[in-house]
């Protein structure tokens, strides 16, 4: 049996990469993530304007700012029938169908007024109509 005489073999040493790609925070600058609203402080100088958004309301509850409690919120809603619901009822009575046919859009989704408040304060905010 013979042995290898030569030299050994090279060791090797841990090298760290020159660098690591920034993280996601480092890349935005260190922005936290929040949501779509965010509180701001009313300014205190006499003369300031007081700027309002206008938040969309539709069918479905809104997420907005109550302009009543100051709240961030998602709105209560309930639906009414609405005047397309009480003029299709009025045609479809008129065609013949008296008997409680004309009362089926008062029952259609589609027929309804959503009207929107606050859960908090119970301030009314808006009508979405049809």
């Amino acid at each position: 049996m013979s042995k290898a005489t030569g030299p050994p073999p090279p060791q090797y040493t841990y090298v760290p990469p020159p660098s690591a790609p920034p993280s996601y925070q480092e890349a935005v600058g260190g922005v936290k993530p929040v949501g779509p609203f965010t509180p701001v402080t009313a300014p205190t100088t006499a003369n300031a304007a007081i700027v309002t958004t206008v938040v969309p309301i539709g069918r479905t509850a809104t997420h907005m700012i109550c302009p009543s409690c100051h709240a961030e919120i998602e709105t209560t809603t309930r639906t009414e029938p609405g005047m397309i619901a009480y003029l299709s009822g009025f045609v479809i009575a008129l065609l013949g169908c008296w008997l409680g046919c004309c009362l089926i859009p008062c029952c259609i989704d589609e027929c309804m007024d959503v009207h929107h408040t606050c859960p908090n304060c119970k301030a009314y905010l808006g009508r979405y109509r049809r």
